[in-house]
């Protein structure tokens, strides 16, 4: 089976994230036989609409909802795993099994209790620099993760009494530091036990589950197996990339997917950057292109902007260019997938915001500094609205002409082309290019 992706296709959010990754996912996936998360974790969101039926996946790639689809959750990712065997179940409830094609890298991160706990406590003590995370551990797990202190899932299954070690001796050397152990020692330790012991049974559910991945997809594409890897986040968002401070705690572009899951970076055939037709951003961190306005306002109404693992309102605003022509730069974006233009038909005009200025110079490339960002001033083009439905439009040519007008736009200001367009919720209201 040939996909014409390629072998080895990579999915990555080319803004702030909550892009709509996991439609495009959900779709494609029928091409592809494996479909792998490669960074991230629970703080990640992708919302799938199947005949009317809202699905939420968080940490489990959105592909499985295709029968016989392989997901992989891989090394680049922290697991929190009481959330993991929770969207497991969920998506039982719902009479969709990953029981059997779900695999965990063991070389994956795991998120404990101790580190939501710490991620709590460090966001409270930031204050008004506060860098608006999920609180769901994500990085203070990665920093156990780069401190050489970190646990893996193969730590899990490959001998519990040292994982017991690992966990005990980081859990009080993290409660020392930031002063959430018990005061009575005994209460500590049989909260300790208490862990242990759902660890354990956690150990003999995923031991057929956890394995080396990156061997896993080698062998699997010596059989002629494709993969489709599934990005989290946003490139605005890459911890060396993005808004610095103010992203997450991984590499979210086409560099984190190859060294999450162990893909030779000469083996990806193809790149997919998701683009919303306008620009949204959760948490704090300068955002060019924001309309604190009626627009903006109306944007979240129309385009149901909050967020699907926080519930937060997105903040809203135009199409952000320079966000988009950075994103290609640093992924090598091969094609575009315009998401939720249906939410801007009830515009008479739009905005595109081409470029920056700063102290009345132009900008030649997308600032590092925050501080800069923050005082840029926006280069805006105007172009006019189509204000009719579009949902029922499957090929560009059903599209209104300044539909089709503000597509070519993108295209040719991010000399990028435009190969898929999402005109509505549901896994068909799709224009395939």
């Amino acid at each position: 089976m040939l996909s014409s992706l390629g072998n080895i296709c990579v999915i990555i959010g080319a803004q702030w994230g909550d892009e709509g990754k996991g439609k495009l996912v959900d779709i494609l996936s029928e091409e592809f036989d494996i479909i792998a998360r490669s960074a991230g974790g629970a703080n990640a969101g992708h919302t799938i609409y199947v005949e009317g039926r809202k699905f939420v996946f968080h940490l489990i790639p959105s592909g499985l909802l295709h029968k016989g689809k392989v997901g992989i959750i891989g090394n680049g990712c922290v697991v929190h795993l009481p959330t993991l065997f929770q969207e497991i179940e969920d998506l039982k409830s719902y009479g969709v099994s990953p029981d059997g094609r779900l695999f965990l890298s063991d070389r994956a991160h795991l998120i404990f209790e101790y580190h939501i706990k710490i991620d709590c406590i460090q966001e409270e003590r930031k204050g008004k620099q506060s860098v608006g995370t999920t609180k769901r551990g994500i990085g203070p797990a990665y920093t156990d993760k780069a401190s050489r202190i970190g646990i893996r899932a193969g730590d899990l299954v490959s001998g519990f009494e040292a994982f017991s070690e690992k966990f005990r001796t980081n859990i009080t050397r993290h409660g020392e530091m930031y002063g959430f152990l018990e005061e009575n020692p005994q209460e500590f330790e049989e909260y300790i036990a208490k862990q242990l012991e759902e660890y354990r049974g956690y150990s003999e559910k995923l031991k057929n589950m956890i394995i080396d991945t990156t061997e896993y997809i080698r062998d699997t594409r010596r059989k002629g197996k494709i993969i489709l890897v599934e990005g989290a986040q946003g490139t605005h968002l890459d911890i060396d990339f993005g808004t610095y401070p103010f992203v997450t705690s991984s590499n979210t572009t086409v560099a984190g997917a190859c060294s999450g899951t162990g893909i030779a970076p000469s083996k990806v055939e193809s790149v997919i950057g998701i683009l919303k037709a306008y620009t949204t951003r959760v948490g704090s961190g300068p955002f060019p292109s924001e309309d604190t306005g009626e627009d903006g306002e109306k944007l979240r109404k129309i385009g149901g902007e909050y967020g699907a693992t926080t519930g937060r309102p997105r903040r809203c605003g135009w199409l952000d260019i320079a966000v988009a022509n950075y994103s290609a730069l640093v992924n090598g974006v091969d094609y575009w997938n315009v998401t939720k233009l249906d939410v801007l038909s009830d515009f008479p005009t739009l905005k595109i915001i081409t470029g920056y200025k700063y102290k009345g110079k132009n900008l030649k490339s997308f600032p590092a500094s925050i501080d800069v960002l923050s005082k840029v001033e926006p280069e805006i083009l105007e172009m006019s609205g189509w204000q009719e439905d579009i949902s029922k439009c499957r090929k560009f040519e059903d599209l209104p002409k300044n539909a089709q007008k503000y597509i070519k736009k993108i295209e040719e200001l991010t000399n990028t082309p435009v190969k898929y367009i999402g005109v509505g919720m549901n896994r068909d209201a799709m224009i395939m290019g």
